[in-house]
């Protein structure tokens, strides 16, 4: 084993999981992930717990309890995946306290079926915030449209959020200032800035997918040589502003009351095409105060083989608009593209959920007391 992960975190980037299960937890498996391979935080999402209940019987005790009080489908996800976030959370709360609460996160999101309705979202980060009721938690919202004003209002309300599903740098852009405009609310409020945090996961993986697709069916050598350098350029182009945003006078203005840079955070950095290194997504954008969640096999993949040779982000700015410029010179629109993928991301996490809600109504018939 090379010592790459902690190479990784030497130049800033903070490595996180981005998967949780009952087992996970009580196997002492997180643990010893935060002790030897550089774990600062934990992710999850809707298809992460399906997976996790449907497997094994690490929940069946848990269920058959919730099976004796007959209690709904949605609540009792609730109370599993809640309970899951919160054990993950003390797990992670020395990592937490020893850096000052950027780190040390897991994350929970709102239902994916309140993607589009902006009331809702607030109540539910609100609901889930309570719920965990744990400081290390962040909740995450979609950056759909509806999820903007949202992200406003929770961080207005001195709650910490992760903003998923980031796909588009006009998307971006629109995030930072919904954090900014939330972190004025919560000074005019008269909150201690300094104990909100925010991440804003953008996408990676999932941009080479779908424009790679294109640049094959366009077939030609100038389509085939683009391929596997979407993502890169749009992260990186994305870091660019982040740069920007964060160097703005009112950006100033926030720090000088103590408020935290919200991160950009690399989201999908599981390679989908085997003819890429499976390391691509996590040595190609370092730089300094980011977050990296990686499934397992990406993070075992990077402390086996990973090549970390410093910032590989930074300077790399004029090369990535050139290679989207190129992309979208052939006839692929970038906002098409970037579209499609929010639109896919929400209705994959929704199905995830769906099935979720199908499996523990399942698990609840099977483990429900007889009524003789």
């Amino acid at each position: 084993m090379t010592d790459a992960l902690k190479r990784l975190s030497d130049e800033g980037v903070a490595i996180w999981l981005d998967d949780l299960s009952r087992q996970r937890i009580t196997s002492g498996n997180l643990a010893e992930l935060i002790d030897q391979q550089h774990v600062v935080g934990v992710t999850t999402n809707p298809s992460i717990f399906q997976k996790a209940i449907s497997e094994g019987h690490g929940y069946d005790q848990q269920l058959a309890e919730l099976a004796a009080r007959k209690v709904t489908v949605d609540e009792a996800i609730r109370m599993i995946t809640t309970a899951d976030v919160r054990d993950a959370a003390d797990i992670l709360r020395p990592v937490f306290d020893s850096t000052d609460g950027q780190d040390g996160r897991v994350s929970i999101e709102v239902d994916p079926r309140l993607a589009h309705n902006t009331a809702a979202t607030i109540a539910e980060a609100k609901q889930l915030a309570w719920l965990v009721d744990r400081p290390n938690t962040l909740i995450k919202i979609p950056a759909t449209k509806a999820g903007l004003p949202a992200i406003t209002e929770v961080i207005g309300l001195g709650i910490s959020v992760n903003v998923t599903l980031i796909f588009s740098l006009e998307r971006y852009r629109a995030v930072m200032d919904a954090y900014l405009a939330g972190l004025e609310k919560a000074r005019e409020r008269g909150l201690d800035l300094s104990k909100i945090h925010s991440v804003a996961s953008f996408f990676v993986s999932r941009v080479d997918s779908e424009i790679d697709k294109r640049l094959n069916a366009i077939g030609t050598d100038e389509a085939k040589a683009l391929k596997g350098k979407a993502a890169l350029a749009n992260a990186r182009l994305a870091y660019e502003a982040y740069e920007e945003v964060f160097s703005s006078e009112r950006w100033a203005a926030l720090d000088k009351a103590q408020g935290n840079k919200q991160r950009p955070l690399w989201a999908s950095t599981g390679v989908k095409d085997p003819a890429y290194k499976d390391t691509l997504y996590v040595v190609d954008l370092v730089a300094p105060g980011t977050v990296n969640t990686m499934p397992e096999a990406t993070l075992e993949a990077t402390a086996d083989h990973g090549e970390v040779a410093g910032d590989t982000v930074r300077g790399t700015y004029a090369q990535a608009r050139a290679e989207l410029d190129a992309v979208e010179k052939l006839g692929i629109s970038y906002d098409d593209v970037v579209q499609l993928l929010e639109d896919e991301g929400v209705e994959k996490f929704d199905a995830s959920w769906n099935d979720l809600l199908k499996s523990t109504e399942a698990e609840l018939e099977r483990l429900a007391p007889s009524e003789a």
